[in-house]
Protein backbone atom coordinates (compact mmCIF):
# COMPACT_ATOMS: atom_id res chain seq x y z
CA UNK A 1 0.00 0.00 0.00
CA UNK A 2 2.60 2.48 1.16
CA UNK A 3 4.45 1.71 -2.78
CA UNK A 4 1.27 2.16 -4.04
CA UNK A 5 0.98 6.04 -2.44
CA UNK A 6 4.24 6.82 -3.46
CA UNK A 7 3.74 5.73 -7.09
CA UNK A 8 0.41 7.94 -7.05
CA UNK A 9 1.83 10.81 -5.70
CA UNK A 10 4.83 11.12 -8.31
CA UNK A 11 2.57 9.80 -10.59
CA UNK A 12 0.32 13.43 -9.69
CA UNK A 13 3.48 15.45 -10.12
CA UNK A 14 3.39 15.55 -14.54
CA UNK A 15 -0.35 15.99 -14.13
CA UNK A 16 -0.14 19.17 -12.05
CA UNK A 17 2.30 20.14 -13.86
CA UNK A 18 -0.05 20.16 -16.99
CA UNK A 19 -3.31 21.78 -15.40
CA UNK A 20 -0.90 24.72 -13.79
CA UNK A 21 0.12 25.35 -17.61
CA UNK A 22 -3.66 25.50 -18.88
CA UNK A 23 -4.82 27.47 -15.87
CA UNK A 24 -2.30 29.91 -16.25
CA UNK A 25 -2.97 30.19 -19.93
CA UNK A 26 -6.61 30.37 -19.31
CA UNK A 27 -5.94 33.19 -16.78
CA UNK A 28 -4.08 35.36 -19.47
CA UNK A 29 -6.48 34.70 -22.03
CA UNK A 30 -8.80 37.31 -21.72
CA UNK A 31 -7.73 40.93 -23.02
CA UNK A 32 -6.87 43.49 -20.56
CA UNK A 33 -4.92 42.98 -17.52
CA UNK A 34 -4.11 43.91 -13.66
CA UNK A 35 -3.21 46.99 -15.29
CA UNK A 36 -6.33 48.29 -16.68
CA UNK A 37 -8.45 48.16 -13.55
CA UNK A 38 -6.24 51.81 -12.97
CA UNK A 39 -7.01 52.96 -16.56
CA UNK A 40 -10.19 54.41 -15.44
CA UNK A 41 -8.76 56.87 -13.25
CA UNK A 42 -8.73 60.02 -13.71
CA UNK A 43 -4.89 60.71 -12.68
CA UNK A 44 -3.22 57.48 -14.43
CA UNK A 45 -1.27 58.15 -17.16
CA UNK A 46 0.09 56.10 -20.28
CA UNK A 47 3.29 55.95 -18.28
CA UNK A 48 1.90 55.01 -15.40
CA UNK A 49 0.02 52.21 -16.66
CA UNK A 50 3.07 50.94 -18.63
CA UNK A 51 5.18 51.37 -14.85
CA UNK A 52 2.45 49.43 -13.46
CA UNK A 53 3.11 46.28 -16.52
CA UNK A 54 6.58 46.53 -15.97
CA UNK A 55 6.81 46.13 -12.22
CA UNK A 56 4.15 43.01 -12.06
CA UNK A 57 6.63 41.29 -14.58
CA UNK A 58 3.47 41.56 -17.43
CA UNK A 59 5.43 42.62 -20.06
CA UNK A 60 7.66 39.45 -20.38
CA UNK A 61 6.90 37.13 -22.49
CA UNK A 62 3.81 34.37 -21.51
CA UNK A 63 6.37 31.57 -21.01
CA UNK A 64 8.83 33.40 -19.28
CA UNK A 65 5.96 34.52 -16.76
CA UNK A 66 4.52 30.79 -16.22
CA UNK A 67 8.57 29.58 -15.54
CA UNK A 68 9.16 32.23 -13.03
CA UNK A 69 6.29 31.49 -11.57
CA UNK A 70 6.49 28.01 -11.57
CA UNK A 71 10.56 28.28 -10.11
CA UNK A 72 8.46 30.28 -7.02
CA UNK A 73 6.27 28.07 -6.59
CA UNK A 74 8.70 25.00 -5.92
CA UNK A 75 10.53 27.17 -3.62
CA UNK A 76 7.64 28.19 -1.61
CA UNK A 77 7.74 31.42 -3.16
CA UNK A 78 3.63 32.31 -4.89
CA UNK A 79 4.32 35.65 -5.75
CA UNK A 80 2.77 38.78 -4.05
CA UNK A 81 -0.80 39.31 -4.43
CA UNK A 82 -1.91 42.49 -6.93
CA UNK A 83 -4.44 44.03 -4.76
CA UNK A 84 -1.64 44.60 -0.88
CA UNK A 85 1.38 43.15 -2.10
CA UNK A 86 1.06 40.74 0.75
CA UNK A 87 2.29 36.93 0.30
CA UNK A 88 0.03 34.89 -1.86
CA UNK A 89 0.29 32.13 0.94
CA UNK A 90 -0.76 34.05 3.58
CA UNK A 91 -3.72 35.20 1.94
CA UNK A 92 -4.53 32.11 1.39
CA UNK A 93 -4.18 30.47 4.48
CA UNK A 94 -6.16 33.67 6.50
CA UNK A 95 -8.90 32.32 4.27
CA UNK A 96 -8.67 28.47 4.45
CA UNK A 97 -10.41 27.91 7.60
CA UNK A 98 -13.43 29.64 6.67
CA UNK A 99 -13.79 27.20 3.60
CA UNK A 100 -12.66 24.31 5.55
CA UNK A 101 -14.84 24.90 8.50
CA UNK A 102 -17.93 24.95 5.83
CA UNK A 103 -16.35 21.98 3.69
CA UNK A 104 -16.57 20.10 6.72
CA UNK A 105 -19.78 20.94 8.40
CA UNK A 106 -21.01 20.39 4.87
CA UNK A 107 -19.85 17.16 4.31
CA UNK A 108 -20.88 16.15 7.82
CA UNK A 109 -24.61 17.11 6.97
CA UNK A 110 -24.62 15.55 3.37
CA UNK A 111 -23.76 12.31 5.11
CA UNK A 112 -26.09 12.13 8.03
CA UNK A 113 -28.76 13.41 5.94
CA UNK A 114 -27.83 10.97 2.80
CA UNK A 115 -27.42 7.53 4.45
CA UNK A 116 -30.72 7.23 6.21
CA UNK A 117 -32.70 8.84 3.13
CA UNK A 118 -30.94 6.47 0.35
CA UNK A 119 -31.91 3.15 2.69
CA UNK A 120 -35.38 4.15 3.46
CA UNK A 121 -35.75 5.13 0.10
CA UNK A 122 -34.19 1.77 -1.45
CA UNK A 123 -36.12 -0.87 1.07
CA UNK A 124 -39.72 0.94 1.18
CA UNK A 125 -41.59 0.32 -1.93
CA UNK A 126 -45.21 1.94 -2.57
CA UNK A 127 -44.75 4.14 0.34
CA UNK A 128 -45.45 8.12 -0.09
CA UNK A 129 -42.34 9.02 2.32
CA UNK A 130 -40.23 7.36 -0.12
CA UNK A 131 -41.50 9.35 -3.28
CA UNK A 132 -41.00 12.24 -1.12
CA UNK A 133 -37.86 12.11 -0.53
CA UNK A 134 -36.98 11.07 -4.35
CA UNK A 135 -38.30 14.12 -5.25
CA UNK A 136 -36.49 15.94 -2.45
CA UNK A 137 -33.20 14.18 -3.78
CA UNK A 138 -33.66 15.29 -7.32
CA UNK A 139 -34.59 18.58 -6.36
CA UNK A 140 -31.16 18.74 -4.51
CA UNK A 141 -29.41 17.57 -8.18
CA UNK A 142 -31.58 19.87 -10.20
CA UNK A 143 -31.54 23.14 -8.11
CA UNK A 144 -28.92 25.70 -8.63
CA UNK A 145 -26.80 26.67 -5.69
CA UNK A 146 -26.84 30.64 -5.74
CA UNK A 147 -30.83 29.91 -6.05
CA UNK A 148 -31.22 28.03 -3.15
CA UNK A 149 -29.12 30.37 -1.14
CA UNK A 150 -31.18 33.19 -2.26
CA UNK A 151 -34.27 31.20 -1.22
CA UNK A 152 -32.64 30.90 2.19
CA UNK A 153 -31.24 34.15 2.60
CA UNK A 154 -35.03 35.87 1.12
CA UNK A 155 -36.89 33.65 3.69
CA UNK A 156 -35.07 32.41 7.00
CA UNK A 157 -33.03 35.67 7.49
CA UNK A 158 -35.06 38.77 5.73
CA UNK A 159 -38.74 37.01 6.38
CA UNK A 160 -38.22 35.33 9.78
CA UNK A 161 -35.21 36.52 11.09
CA UNK A 162 -33.97 33.05 12.04
CA UNK A 163 -30.88 33.26 10.71
CA UNK A 164 -27.93 36.23 10.06
CA UNK A 165 -27.96 37.09 6.51
CA UNK A 166 -24.31 36.64 6.02
CA UNK A 167 -20.78 36.89 7.11
CA UNK A 168 -18.90 34.72 9.59
CA UNK A 169 -18.95 34.75 13.49
CA UNK A 170 -16.11 36.59 14.99
CA UNK A 171 -17.23 36.29 18.86
CA UNK A 172 -15.93 31.96 19.26
CA UNK A 173 -19.12 31.38 21.08
CA UNK A 174 -19.94 28.20 19.88
CA UNK A 175 -23.60 29.08 19.18
CA UNK A 176 -23.20 31.96 17.72
CA UNK A 177 -20.94 29.64 15.27
CA UNK A 178 -23.63 27.57 14.57
CA UNK A 179 -25.88 30.43 13.93
CA UNK A 180 -23.66 31.91 11.40
CA UNK A 181 -22.71 28.56 9.84
CA UNK A 182 -25.92 26.47 9.79
CA UNK A 183 -27.42 28.28 6.43
CA UNK A 184 -24.83 28.15 4.40
CA UNK A 185 -23.83 24.66 5.71
CA UNK A 186 -26.86 23.40 4.40
CA UNK A 187 -26.87 25.17 1.35
CA UNK A 188 -24.12 24.20 0.23
CA UNK A 189 -25.21 20.04 1.29
CA UNK A 190 -28.01 20.35 -0.12
CA UNK A 191 -26.44 19.51 -3.88
CA UNK A 192 -24.14 16.48 -1.61
CA UNK A 193 -26.48 14.96 -0.14
CA UNK A 194 -28.70 14.55 -3.11
CA UNK A 195 -26.01 12.91 -4.94
CA UNK A 196 -25.02 10.70 -2.02
CA UNK A 197 -28.55 9.85 -1.24
CA UNK A 198 -29.37 9.10 -4.78
CA UNK A 199 -25.70 6.32 -5.37
CA UNK A 200 -26.53 4.69 -1.86
CA UNK A 201 -30.35 4.13 -2.98
CA UNK A 202 -29.25 2.33 -6.76
CA UNK A 203 -26.22 0.48 -5.02
CA UNK A 204 -28.82 -0.59 -2.11
CA UNK A 205 -30.92 -2.02 -4.53
CA UNK A 206 -28.72 -3.82 -5.94
CA UNK A 207 -27.43 -5.20 -3.10
CA UNK A 208 -30.38 -6.48 -1.46
CA UNK A 209 -30.69 -8.85 -4.70
CA UNK A 210 -27.58 -10.26 -4.27
CA UNK A 211 -27.28 -14.13 -3.02
CA UNK A 212 -25.83 -13.51 0.20
CA UNK A 213 -28.52 -11.04 1.44
CA UNK A 214 -30.90 -14.01 1.09
CA UNK A 215 -28.65 -16.18 2.52
CA UNK A 216 -28.26 -13.97 5.72
CA UNK A 217 -32.06 -13.68 5.88
CA UNK A 218 -32.79 -17.15 5.70
CA UNK A 219 -30.16 -17.99 8.47
CA UNK A 220 -32.70 -15.63 10.48
CA UNK A 221 -30.48 -13.22 11.08
CA UNK A 222 -31.89 -9.45 12.68
CA UNK A 223 -33.21 -7.78 9.50
CA UNK A 224 -31.54 -4.62 10.95
CA UNK A 225 -27.79 -6.67 11.00
CA UNK A 226 -28.52 -7.61 7.45
CA UNK A 227 -29.34 -4.43 6.19
CA UNK A 228 -26.31 -2.40 8.04
CA UNK A 229 -24.09 -4.71 8.38
CA UNK A 230 -24.34 -6.92 4.83
CA UNK A 231 -26.44 -4.75 2.81
CA UNK A 232 -25.05 -0.93 3.38
CA UNK A 233 -21.39 -2.34 3.79
CA UNK A 234 -21.02 -3.16 0.43
CA UNK A 235 -22.86 -0.68 -0.73
CA UNK A 236 -21.00 2.03 0.66
CA UNK A 237 -18.22 0.72 -1.51
CA UNK A 238 -19.25 2.99 -4.91
CA UNK A 239 -20.37 5.77 -2.77
CA UNK A 240 -16.76 5.72 -1.55
CA UNK A 241 -15.73 7.09 -5.00
CA UNK A 242 -18.01 10.01 -4.60
CA UNK A 243 -16.65 10.84 -1.16
CA UNK A 244 -13.10 11.21 -2.66
CA UNK A 245 -14.49 13.44 -5.00
CA UNK A 246 -16.43 15.08 -3.19
CA UNK A 247 -13.98 17.37 -1.42
CA UNK A 248 -12.90 19.61 -4.73
CA UNK A 249 -16.74 19.86 -5.49
CA UNK A 250 -17.68 21.17 -2.66
CA UNK A 251 -14.41 23.57 -2.85
CA UNK A 252 -16.04 24.56 -5.79
CA UNK A 253 -19.48 25.25 -4.54
CA UNK A 254 -17.87 26.93 -1.82
CA UNK A 255 -17.39 29.89 -4.86
CA UNK A 256 -21.19 29.97 -4.94
CA UNK A 257 -22.10 29.51 -1.47
CA UNK A 258 -19.79 32.15 0.15
CA UNK A 259 -20.46 35.08 -2.34
CA UNK A 260 -24.18 34.58 -1.31
CA UNK A 261 -23.28 34.42 2.47
CA UNK A 262 -20.49 36.81 2.56
CA UNK A 263 -18.82 33.84 3.79
CA UNK A 264 -14.87 35.04 4.19
CA UNK A 265 -13.25 31.95 2.37
CA UNK A 266 -11.15 30.37 -0.59
CA UNK A 267 -14.45 30.90 -3.18
CA UNK A 268 -15.02 34.32 -2.34
CA UNK A 269 -11.47 35.01 -2.66
CA UNK A 270 -11.24 33.71 -5.97
CA UNK A 271 -14.25 35.78 -7.08
CA UNK A 272 -12.82 38.69 -5.49
CA UNK A 273 -9.16 37.94 -7.61
CA UNK A 274 -10.95 37.12 -10.89
CA UNK A 275 -13.02 40.58 -10.50
CA UNK A 276 -9.43 42.35 -9.83
CA UNK A 277 -7.46 39.96 -12.65
CA UNK A 278 -5.02 39.04 -9.09
CA UNK A 279 -3.28 36.28 -11.08
CA UNK A 280 -0.86 35.10 -8.47
CA UNK A 281 -3.77 34.63 -6.28
CA UNK A 282 -6.07 32.62 -8.85
CA UNK A 283 -3.21 30.67 -9.40
CA UNK A 284 -2.27 29.55 -6.06
CA UNK A 285 -5.72 29.10 -5.32
CA UNK A 286 -6.76 27.21 -8.18
CA UNK A 287 -3.91 24.94 -8.02
CA UNK A 288 -5.20 24.42 -4.60
CA UNK A 289 -7.97 22.86 -6.14
CA UNK A 290 -6.18 20.88 -8.43
CA UNK A 291 -4.03 18.92 -5.13
CA UNK A 292 -7.73 18.61 -3.67
CA UNK A 293 -8.76 16.63 -6.62
CA UNK A 294 -5.29 14.43 -6.26
CA UNK A 295 -5.64 14.02 -2.71
CA UNK A 296 -9.28 13.24 -2.94
CA UNK A 297 -9.17 10.64 -5.26
CA UNK A 298 -6.04 8.77 -3.82
CA UNK A 299 -7.66 9.41 -0.06
CA UNK A 300 -11.06 7.11 -2.34
CA UNK A 301 -8.64 4.29 -3.43
CA UNK A 302 -7.21 3.69 -0.25
CA UNK A 303 -10.26 3.50 1.85
CA UNK A 304 -11.48 0.95 -0.94
CA UNK A 305 -8.99 -1.52 0.91
CA UNK A 306 -10.62 -0.01 4.02
CA UNK A 307 -14.05 -1.18 3.39
CA UNK A 308 -13.59 -4.11 1.29
CA UNK A 309 -10.66 -6.05 2.51
CA UNK A 310 -11.21 -7.97 -0.90
CA UNK A 311 -9.16 -4.81 -2.69
CA UNK A 312 -5.88 -5.07 -2.33
CA UNK A 313 -2.95 -2.75 -3.94
CA UNK A 314 0.22 -4.77 -5.57
CA UNK A 315 3.16 -3.58 -3.27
Amino acid sequence: MALYIVRRLLGAIPLLLGISVIIFILIHLPPGGPADIYAGSPTASAADLARIQENLGLNDPLPVQYLKWLGGMLTGNWGNSYRDGRPVTQTILERLPATLELMVASLVIALVLAIPIGIYTATRAQRLPRYVLNVLTMLGISLPTFWTGLMVILIFAGRLGWIPTGGRSRSGDLLDVLHHLIAPALVLAFVSMAGFARYIHSSMIEVMQEDYIRTARAKGLNPRTVLLRHAFRNAAIPVITLLGLEAPRLFSGALVTEVVFSWPGIGRLITESILGRNYPVLMGAFMLSAVLVVVGNLVADVCYGLVNPQIRYDE
